[in-house]
């Protein structure tokens, strides 16, 4: 069992922290903000993520998992320190170390002996040395320690299950003592026979990010073959369904929609083709990736606003769903939002529903109503969009439906309906990439 500190209590942070300890470990969770804190100490949870309240609750219970706001007393309690603070982009597009850089050089203050200082958080190639030598510059008298890189790969919405039964464990570091230190945490998958990918920092570094832009990739991909599919007659999910069939390309990533959102797609592959600008190349693929992406909102928006016939001035658009994927309330450049403001500004007004996330909304955008049912989204709607495909919008009442709106016309962003079906239910069908 290992004394683990892990800085930050976001969603990497929270996760990473509770299925350490969920192995056995000892992790204390710091956090800044008092308030989180508290909250974390109550068994309260900062955002929503399948089966984490759970696993909080057991292992707080257990003593295995504490939460505290001094990363001072942390680090010298700790062998090993996990930074899963936030780089958020900045206006350049670069990802933002300054969260980064501070617990580092707090570390480095703190340390009363060998640590091992993990970053967790996606960080640019060269970061791992960055931190080396802030923790270096800042340490009151000489301590050892090492620096090592450990992406994260967790789907929001499955995190756990991401964390237990992971596709790979990457670690990067040139210490032969770091190495048996984190392959010592991770012991539990080496039981599982999970593939441990052991390299250098700054190769680990561009792993997490090679990995993020290849699968963004697949999604602007697909999306622009929805394009075409819809001016020459074809069928997207069709096409996307025979291209999945080959195993050299695969099934998953390749499903047309309104385009990627999250905290780590948009993110990272602007921070890639920053850093790569920076280093001497500047990425055209990434950069189309993030051009196509960014057209998707607009080409929904016109969908929608064509659908109503060009005009939004007085129209009423009901959307489901506004969280950039299911079963998460993270709304961080959601597609729904977008598309949402693009029909506001022309007119419209717009009214949602969204499991879990509606208030988030409405924070983010006040200009939204949200109502708190699928009924209440469609009821005087002149037309209504499934945008996230919870589970609960993929049985909808049509017939019920259809009493309540405006117009019986339905835009399914997601491809979840046959459209043939739904026409012989009385509704005018739009949907992404099908004729």
């Amino acid at each position: 069992m290992k004394s683990i500190c892990v800085v930050g209590t976001g969603y990497v942070g929270l996760v990473t922290g509770t299925c350490l300890a969920d192995f056995g470990n000892s992790v204390i969770c710091v956090d800044v903000i008092q308030e989180k804190i508290d909250s974390l100490k109550n068994g309260e949870i900062p955002f929503y993520e399948p089966g984490l309240v759970e696993m909080v609750s057991r292992n707080a219970a257990s003593g295995r998992l504490t939460f505290s706001t001094s990363l001072k007393e942390s680090v010298k309690k700790c062998e090993v320190i996990f930074i899963a603070v936030g780089t958020p982009s900045d206006d350049s597009g670069h990802a933002d170390l300054s969260y980064v850089k501070n617990v580092a050089v707090e570390i480095g203050q703190e340390m009363n002996g060998y640590k091992v200082v993990v970053t967790k958080s996606t960080v640019p190639t060269g970061t791992g040395a960055l931190v080396a030598k802030l923790i270096k510059q800042s340490q009151s008298e000489p301590h050892e320690f090492d620096v090592v890189s450990n992406p994260e790969f967790l789907r929001e919405g499955s995190a756990i299950e991401d964390f237990m039964r992971p596709d790979r464990i990457i670690i990067g570091t040139e210490s032969p003592r770091a190495m048996d230190v984190i392959s010592e945490v991770y012991e539990p998958l080496y039981l599982l026979e999970t593939p441990i990918v052991k390299t250098d920092v700054a190769t680990a570094e561009m792993i997490k990010y090679a990995s993020n832009a290849f699968l963004a990739t697949k999604i602007s991909y697909i999306n622009e073959m929805a394009n075409i599919c819809e001016l020459v007659g074809a069928d997207v999910n069709v096409v996307a369904h025979g291209m999945g069939l080959d195993k050299r390309i695969g099934p998953k990533f390749l499903h047309a929609g309104a385009g990627f959102g999250g905290s780590c797609f948009p993110k990272d592959t602007k921070a890639l083709v920053h850093f790569g600008g920076q280093a001497g190349y500047k990425p055209r693929i990434i950069q189309a990736v993030i051009d196509v992406n960014e057209e998707r909102r607009v080409h929904v928006a016109r969908l929608i606003s064509n659908a109503l016939g060009g005009d939004l001035a007085g129209k009423t658009v009901g959307i489901l769903g506004l969280s950039f994927k299911p079963n998460t309330d993270d709304i961080r450049d959601a597609p729904a939002l977008a598309i949402a403001e693009i029909l506001i500004r022309q007119g419209a007004t717009v009214k949602a529903f969204d499991p879990v996330c509606g208030a988030l909304a409405k924070a983010e955008m006040p200009s939204l109503e949200i109502v708190d049912s699928i009924n209440g989204t469609a009821e005087g709607a002149d037309i209504l969009v499934l945008m996230t495909e919870w589970n609960e919008f993929r049985d909808l009442d049509f017939p019920g439906i259809a009493k309540i709106m405006k117009s019986p016309k339905f835009v399914d962003c997601r491809n979840v309906y046959e459209p043939r079906k739904i026409r012989e239910l009385g509704f005018e069908n739009h949907s992404i990439g099908r004729p």
